[in-house]
């Protein structure tokens, strides 16, 4: 099959015909679960107790107040100064009052919504809402047929589509790959028409540059034919920032935080605390640090704008000692993502957390690894999953296959947040009654009145005995994993567009191209 039969033209659809005895009929419809943010039903598992819990707080607000963070953006320190916080100006490094801290960060929302271009998949933030990412920001894909390689254009356009296919994946967290092809100038501008034309969900940008982060918002605006003022009252695009672990904030960040919280648009403030090597290597060290970092994004984005949207970011997981390389789907992982959800419930806002592993290809290490991160995730109470379906390799690769097996994944654990249901109809006695004592339920009416939908269908997993397993030839998992990204490919549909909208976008790129983009010096 050629990549390149799954193209479609901007504004177009194509249109499947009726079954026709005489036409060659196409790749089916991958079955799969209806559009839905599922919901956690059960309170979220707690491994810290409140006093416990108290004293990481507290050891973060102590290292504020006696270390305090490196803030590299001018203008950042002079809105911090203003607030209280005190300022050295020769070392750029800013301190802060825990009372300070407190005060500010009470105005953020517990819950908001994130608005997509299609009204039909806006996203609830908050509670016990879940929203899935796709993975991001990989420079690397990896699929069976073509190997390991950077990133390319066509590679980038053909996750989001997969993205936009899987009605589990309900926002796209950022380039689902780095299209290294591209220009930086005006990479942002191209990924971004890609991200608005080939899916209809919710988008992210990136800060990189002050200028970039205003494109993207602008096209965001057009894509939803809002004026300024509506886009202004309704979250419409979601940024993930990163601190520079340990105790730094960079110049970019920064003012992206300030660009994108005073425009009412959603931050993430992510700390990058792998312990032992940017944090303690003790849990405990780790978790204080990544609580600081997180706290100094927060109260930014609350300076900035009081009640400006904003998402705890848990990333803390430890490094292989005897390598230094990053371990994702560890205990350790598991144990931060969970009380990371304990944190942002205590300071009132939504919490992001991820779906990720350390593996090096789609294998039983890929699986558990992402099974346990999961399991830290949903237990722990995440609103938005980044990265759930698709990383490997630490986050170098985005992996064509593992984002199949993922979006298995994450249709087992919604399934698994279903409610069961306990009635009349459900106990099934007159079943117990039919089926009589030693028979079997295969034929009863209440079997055959349920049995179509009765249980999950996977996608990959494969349940027929062996002899019926090795008639079939065997298949591995990652096998028909490559099948059926590639039968996505074949069958997926650009979701519709107003021309008029898309005439805007591409008149303000090219605007933008003509000015030169965004400088590449930073």
């Amino acid at each position: 099959m050629s990549i390149q039969s799954a193209r479609r033209r901007s504004g177009r659809r194509t249109r499947r015909r009726s079954p026709n005895k005489d036409q060659p009929q196409g790749p089916a419809a991958i079955e799969q679960l209806p559009w839905k943010q599922p919901q956690i039903g059960f309170p979220p598992l707690e491994l810290l107790n409140a006093e416990q819990l108290e004293t990481i707080h507290q050891a973060s607000l102590e290292i504020l107040r006696d270390i305090g963070m490196e803030i590299m953006s001018g203008e950042a320190r002079e809105i911090f100064k203003k607030a209280g916080a005190h300022v050295d100006e020769s070392t750029h490094m800013v301190t802060f009052d825990p009372a300070m801290v407190e005060e500010t960060i009470k105005t953020a929302p517990e819950h908001f919504r994130l608005h997509s271009r299609n009204p039909e998949k806006h996203l609830e933030i908050g509670g016990n809402y879940i929203a899935n990412g796709c993975v991001s920001s990989p420079p690397n894909c990896s699929d069976m047929d073509n190997g390991r390689r950077p990133g390319t254009t066509a590679d980038f356009q053909n996750l989001l589509r997969l993205s936009q296919y899987f009605n589990i994946i309900h926002i796209i967290g950022g380039y689902p790959v780095e299209p290294l092809d591209r220009h930086v100038s005006t990479r942002h501008l191209h990924c971004t028409r890609d991200m608005i034309t080939l899916t209809d969900k919710a988008i992210s940008g990136y800060c990189l540059n002050r200028k970039a982060i205003r494109d993207v918002m602008e096209m965001t605006r057009i894509s939803r034919q809002l004026t300024p003022e509506e886009f202004d009252n309704q979250p419409s695009l979601l940024s993930i920032i990163n601190t520079n672990s340990p105790l730094k904030f960079d110049p970019a960040m920064l003012e992206g935080i300030i660009e994108m919280s005073s425009r009412n648009q959603v931050i993430c403030v992510t700390p990058f605390t792998l312990a032992g090597a940017m944090a303690p290597v003790t849990l405990a060290g780790a978790l204080a640090q990544q609580n600081a970092e997180a706290l100094v994004g927060l109260v930014m984005t609350q300076l900035v704008r009081p009640g400006s949207p904003f998402i705890y970011g848990g990333f803390t997981s430890n490094v292989d000692m005897k390598s230094g390389a990053p371990a994702f789907g560890t205990p350790e992982y598991m144990k931060t993502a969970v009380i990371g959800g304990q944190l942002a419930r205590r300071y009132k806002v939504p919490y992001r957390t991820s779906g990720v592993s350390a593996s090096n290809m789609v294998d039983a290490q890929a699986a558990y690894e992402t099974v346990f991160s999961l399991w830290g995730t949903t237990m722990g109470g995440g609103n938005v999953i980044k990265h759930a379906a698709g990383w490997m390799e630490g986050g170098l690769v985005a992996s064509y296959e593992k984002l199949i097996l993922d979006v298995d994944l994450l249709q087992m654990v919604s399934q698994f947040l279903e409610p069961m249901v306990v009635s009349d109809a459900e106990l099934g006695l007159d079943a117990i009654v039919e089926a009589g004592v030693g028979g079997h339920f295969f034929g009863t009416a209440h079997t055959q009145a349920r049995y179509r939908n009765a249980f999950y269908s996977p996608i990959i997993s494969d349940w027929r005995n062996y002899e019926n397993w090795q008639e079939n030839g065997s298949p591995q998992s990652w096998e028909k994993a490559n099948k059926v990204w590639k039968q996505v490919l074949e069958i997926y549909e650009e979701p519709p567009i107003d021309a008029s909208m898309l005439e805007e976008i591409d008149a303000f790129i090219a605007r933008r191209v003509e000015d030169g983009g965004i400088a590449t010096d930073f």
